[in-house]
């Protein structure tokens, strides 16, 4: 069981640079963060301000070029990538703005395959559990085709879910929906997190959604500009 009162996840001085045509392209620069159990946490910007690179390393999907960054004690960047790929399958879950269902799969079986992944004797049930979390349990022999976009929204939730993982990133995970559909989308999210205490990082440029996180950094160009907590947290 990890310390409660350490962080979750730990940012200390984060750059990343690419090749790019004109020579090195710098996406992130000293970027310092903290995010603590079961909180919910937004990183905001505008289109290009490194917002999807900054969640990437976080998750260990890439390595900084300068820096250091934590997960639930372990130094990302002391690992190699089996080892990485090992720590996300056990701590962390994915929803994004594009579905990434697996179309010749039913909903269920979308879900189970994280589980059937890792040799669970119990896919099938758990993930019934979770479309019936989600609202989608009626759906569950349908393929994504069948589906509309919020609800194959809500099997990805469940797939991120299913295997009770510590942190939740999810990457403009309304960016393909409508308004309405979305704003549910955002109540599940929340519900989620404030029900399982499941530590939710999301990235959005939607300010009214950050505003529900219970803190956020803002992102200008690599660049950490702003931080702060919601009101009412």
């Amino acid at each position: 069981m990890s310390d409660s009162s350490r962080p979750l996840l730990e940012a200390c001085d984060v750059s990343k640079s690419v090749n790019g045509p004109e020579g090195r392209l710098e996406i992130l620069s000293q970027v310092s963060l903290q995010v603590r159990p079961g909180e919910s946490f937004a990183i905001v910007g505008a289109s290009g301000s490194g917002k999807t690179t900054l969640l990437g390393l976080l998750a260990g999907l890439d390595t900084p070029d300068g820096g250091s960054i934590a997960l639930d004690g372990h130094a990302l960047q002391r690992l190699d990538e089996e080892a990485r790929a090992d720590l996300r399958r056990r701590l962390v879950g994915f929803v994004f703005q594009s579905f990434h269902l697996l179309p010749a799969l039913t909903a269920e079986e979308n879900v189970m395959l994280p589980l059937e992944l890792e040799g669970s004797s119990a896919a099938r049930s758990r993930a019934r559990e979770a479309l019936e979390a989600v609202g989608l349990g009626g759906r569950r022999r349908h393929y994504p085709a069948q589906l509309s976009g919020g609800e194959q929204q809500r099997v990805a939730i469940a797939r991120a879910f299913v295997h009770g993982p510590r942190v939740l990133f999810a990457d403009e995970p309304t960016g393909n929906l409508d308004q309405r559909t979305g704003h549910h989308i955002c109540d599940l999210l929340f519900a989620l997190n404030r029900d399982h205490r499941t530590t939710l990082v999301l990235v959005t440029h939607d300010a009214t959604l950050a505003a529900r996180c219970d803190r956020r950094i803002e992102l200008e160009e690599g660049r950490v500009v702003s931080s702060g907590a919601d009101a009412q947290a």
